[in-house]
């Protein structure tokens, strides 16, 4: 039997089990339930299927462990699991929708939309792209204790021996498109704490800012601009926005994804900062930096 064959086979086990109840136990007497994602999905979708399964242990100390899609043998799947995928992305939650287990009329066309329901037993969290998806996540991270400020604010967390959902069918979409934060000024204070946690303004430091912007539902962010390159400073800050999901801006004058250190660092290859006399190098310039965060 071929692999497709057999991924058909889970499916269908997985998708014939019998309702249980509205509610869901996500953990009880020690064990918790095995979060399930398609190793197809986004990158950012499964960093926080992850850090889901690490919210389940902060709140009982037992995590919950992730397991693809894929590795699933037939016996697993009779077994009650956390559903996550994003539609389009996720062979188990597009299974669901054709066969009109989930309900996703709700949220058909909206931007980072999500539903959240217990479907044959079963925790489903899906979204209609990326960022929708991992708001779906972190909305069920919130409801068991874990505050998106956990980490950035010591927001305490509340041990609990047993775990349920129990809200029944959800689904949400923001009203505002961008909603972010920028870095005005990052020194002494930004600068300062980066450097003592960090070792400086870098992509480790940007991790923890863009997971507190997505648990807080938010997707935009403009980085500190004085002194720094957001682009050039830390090569992986940019590649970890695209993967993590968050919509990269400039600061202030800022134009094109460029830093004003970009062009003093290149001030004699471009030339005057004068449209007037030197459009064809700005221009360039500009252009270069546009192509460069395409992805951002």
């Amino acid at each position: 039997m071929n692999k497709l064959s057999i991924i058909t086979v889970l499916l269908c086990a997985w998708l014939s089990v019998s309702a249980q109840s509205e509610n869901f136990c996500i953990a009880k007497n020690g064990k918790t339930a095995t979060i399930i994602i398609d190793e197809n999905d986004w990158k950012g979708v499964i960093r926080a299927a992850k850090d889901l399964g690490d919210d389940v242990r902060k709140v009982t100390g037992v995590a919950s462990p992730i397991v693809s899609f894929a590795a699933m043998s037939s016996q697993q799947t009779k077994q009650a699991h956390i559903l996550i995928g994003t539609i389009g992305k996720s062979r188990l939650i597009d299974s669901l929708i054709r066969q009109k287990k989930l309900d996703t009329k709700k949220i058909k066309g909206h931007w980072e939309g999500y539903c959240i329901d217990v479907v044959d037993g079963n925790l489903v969290i899906a979204g209609n792209d990326k960022r929708g998806t991992i708001y779906g996540i972190y909305e069920i991270s919130k409801r068991i204790g874990v505050s998106p400020w956990y980490w950035m604010a010591d927001a305490p967390v509340v041990h609990q021996d047993e775990l349920y959902y129990d809200d029944g069918y959800d689904y949400s979409w923001p009203a505002v498109k961008y909603r972010g934060i920028f870095i005005n000024d990052e020194w002494p204070s930004f600068g300062t704490w980066c450097t003592k946690h960090f070792g400086g303004i870098n992509s480790k430091a940007y991790e923890k800012v863009f997971e507190l912007l997505l648990r807080l539902k938010a997707n935009y962010f403009w980085p500190a601009m004085w002194g720094t390159n957001f682009n050039e400073d830390d090569s992986e800050s940019p590649r970890l926005a695209d993967e993590m999901g968050i919509v990269m801006g400039t600061s202030h004058h800022e134009p094109m994804m460029r830093s004003h250190r970009e062009y003093l660092q290149r001030k004699e290859q471009v030339g005057p900062w004068d449209y007037t006399t030197n459009k064809e190098r700005v221009d360039q310039f500009f252009r270069e930096g546009m192509e460069r965060n395409k992805n951002s």
